[in-house]
């Protein structure tokens, strides 16, 4: 006769069905309790915000007392970088945890909401799971139990929303309205269950249109300016020269907020709020002035951070009102609260604005993250860290297995303080969208604590910094003889990663398409 299992002979041990119901109802208390103490993720993420923009870096243009809070809760990364620095391919990243040339999102693609996600992993494990803000990605969101998303970019002001019951506009300014949206998910969400939200930002995404209580903020403002931003791009390969996102040459009257002669109506105005002024007339200290020349130069620069910063103030704030709302309802000390942006960006460093490019401004992302009782307030983490890592790390935080396939790694154990001794050393970055927008050349490339080797492969020309003794990467040392050894070592090392990370340079040779620039799709997120 078979052994009876431990299992079986408590099941006949007992004597009534009144013990089974009690036993099972312990089993159930149990396993709600466990899931209880799950935490809840609030995700933050901003469009473009430079980590050089928080004062918890360093800044020297702002002060952002609310994200800085997180910072002093929580933890502070300083080696946070996208793999791919643009919009939608970040976004992608983002959601699977594979790079660009495994999820399908090299450039402006079509996300192809069909494949396995982190929001699906964590809806099937239980969670309620909320997308909320900026998406760009072309088609509808899945595995969110509630979603509400702007339509492509959106706009700042009174913005439409898509909705899985249809289109509608939202009076007000787009990052109030964003928090106010993520709050009501909170406030409607089933509390027998954890949450997921991702609260994604518009801001301070360009056109850079601030509320009008943040513009009259930094209007009469003097913003330092970066000490590269007359770089004269002395030792730097063609790509830098081609670059067609300069503040001096690039911004248009409309990214300077020039008001158009009254008689100019459609078409007309459009072509002359999309040229690049060479001339301006202005008022400055109250006196009326034409500027030309270094003179324009340098108001152009003003003008250009005056907006954006007074959008990431907008953020600042609603990211207060967030936080606000988890410490007065009971959530904040079961809830990990982690701020980023989908890239970096250029605050006229090299004089530049926009992203793309795999110099330090672009690449080097915020991260934040708060996390009660598991997170050492006030901690800085120096670790290299990848946006892949972020969905790894949301699976980690549920209790859930992370999936082979996703090429990040979880951040968790650096979040209690304990970096594991294999964390990586390099990092591998691929930015496909060539010639593109703003003509930013195709490049690849791998970054170490200390040095950084960029290799333009359509142009097979190559960059080689040293991030020890030249951090704001002035000088190309790749054909330095003394420099060989170096690059020897660090074309090894790309060449590892690319078969690490399965990157056969599928879409080397053709330019993926996709709708919009930087860029609206579709106002209709629903596959066409």
């Amino acid at each position: 006769m078979r052994a009876c299992s431990a299992y079986e002979s408590m099941i006949m041990s007992m004597r009534s069905c009144r013990h089974w119901f009690a036993l099972l109802s312990a089993v159930l208390t149990s396993i709600a309790a466990h899931a209880a103490t799950r935490p809840n993720v609030v995700f933050i993420m901003t469009d473009d915000h430079a980590a050089h923009a928080l004062s918890a870096y360093g800044s020297r243009v702002n002060e952002t007392p609310n994200l800085d809070r997180i910072a002093r809760e929580g933890m502070r990364f300083t080696h946070a970088f996208a793999v791919n620095s643009i919009c939608t391919p970040s976004r992608a990243t983002l959601l699977t945890g594979k790079y660009s040339h495994l999820n399908g999102v090299p450039v402006f693609n079509r996300f192809d909401g069909s494949q396995p996600t982190v929001a699906k992993y964590l809806q099937a494990a239980g969670y309620h799971t909320g997308m909320v803000g900026k998406w760009h990605l072309g088609s509808d969101p899945t595995g969110f139990d509630h979603w509400i998303i702007l339509p492509g970019q959106g706009d700042y002001m009174d913005p439409a929303f898509l909705t899985p019951s249809g289109r509608k506009v939202i009076p007000g300014y787009v990052s109030d309205i964003i928090t106010d949206l993520s709050i009501e998910f909170l406030k409607q969400r089933p509390t027998n269950r954890p949450f997921f939200l991702m609260s994604h930002h518009k801001a301070p995404h360009r056109p850079w249109e601030p509320h009008p209580k943040h513009r009259a903020q930094f209007a009469g403002r003097t913003i330092p300016e970066p000490a590269t931003l007359r770089d004269d791009y002395a030792t730097r390969t063609d790509a830098l020269h081609e670059n067609r996102q300069r503040v001096f040459d690039d911004l248009t009257r409309r990214d300077l907020k020039l008001e158009p002669p009254a008689d100019l109506q459609g078409p007309a105005r459009a072509q002359w709020l999309n040229a690049i002024p060479r001339v301006v007339e202005t008022t400055v200290d109250g006196r009326s002035q034409t500027l030309t020349g270094e003179a324009l130069n340098a108001w152009k620069y003003q003008r250009y951070m005056q907006d954006y910063l007074a959008c990431v103030q907008s953020v600042d704030d609603n990211v207060g009102r967030l936080l606000d709302w988890l410490s007065t309802h009971g959530l904040a000390e079961n809830t990990v609260v982690i701020y980023t942006s989908d890239q970096g960006f250029f605050l006229g460093d090299h004089g530049l604005y926009d992203k793309r490019f795999m110099y330090e401004p672009s690449l080097r992302m915020p991260l934040l993250v708060r996390w009660p009782g598991q997170i050492r307030p006030g901690s800085v983490e120096g670790s290299l860290v990848i946006n892949p890592d972020f969905a790894p790390t949301f699976m980690d935080l549920a209790g859930l297995a992370v999936p082979d396939d996703m090429q990040g790694r979880s951040l968790v154990p650096l979040f209690r303080g304990s970096a594991p001794s294999d964390w990586r050393t390099s990092l591998y970055y691929r930015y496909y969208h060539d010639p593109g927008h703003h003509n930013t050349r195709a490049h690849y490339g791998v970054r170490t604590r200390t040095h950084k080797l960029i290799h333009y492969w359509k142009k097979d020309q190559w960059e080689l910094f040293d991030l020890v003794t030249d951090p704001d990467e002035l000088r190309n040392l790749y054909s330095d003889p003394a420099q060989q050894e170096t690059v020897s070592r660090l074309k090894s090392e790309l060449q590892r990663l690319k078969r690490e990370f399965k990157d056969d340079d599928q879409f080397a040779h053709e330019q993926p398409g996709g709708p919009g620039v930087d860029g609206p799709f579709p106002d209709k997120a629903a596959p066409r």
